[in-house]
């Protein structure tokens, strides 16, 4: 698939770190693939809750929109990081290529960043697919 106008190919869409995170991704209601910036983006229809490739130097990252009870417990993490180009009050980036990556932890973190983006139908059917999630 060629890249966007403009835009290098940042991050291989097939690598196994990428296939991890778009079978998590495209497990939400309603969450499609959009290539943009020469990334793999997940979008709830059509915000952006994952972007793959923080930056060109880190291209084995995700940047994910946060719970804003939990951002500043996470960017006190340092596993996290304020991303480049993004509001550093609401997006984090985490590497996935670290040996010790915590997938439960990343699949959490990107089911939270739906749900921030997510309209009212679509976190309908993730409470429905999450029976003990729903409600708050």
């Amino acid at each position: 698939m060629l890249a966007a106008m403009g835009h290098p190919q940042v991050v291989d869409p097939s690598h196994p770190l990428v296939e991890r995170v778009r079978a998590i991704c495209l497990e939400l209601p309603e969450a499609v693939e959009v290539e943009a910036w020469g990334r793999p983006t997940f979008r709830a229809a059509k915000p952006i809750f994952v972007h793959v490739s923080a930056s060109m130097e880190r291209p084995f990252s995700i940047v994910v929109k946060t719970d804003p009870e939990e951002h500043l417990a996470l960017m006190q993490d340092p596993r996290f990081f304020g991303p480049p180009y993004y509001d550093r009050n609401h997006w984090v980036g985490v590497d996935i290529d670290a040996p010790d990556t915590d997938w439960q932890l990343l699949a959490e973190l990107i089911e939270t960043s739906y749900r921030q983006v997510a309209n009212v139908r679509q976190r309908t059917a993730l409470d429905a697919l999450r029976p003990t999630h729903a409600g708050g």
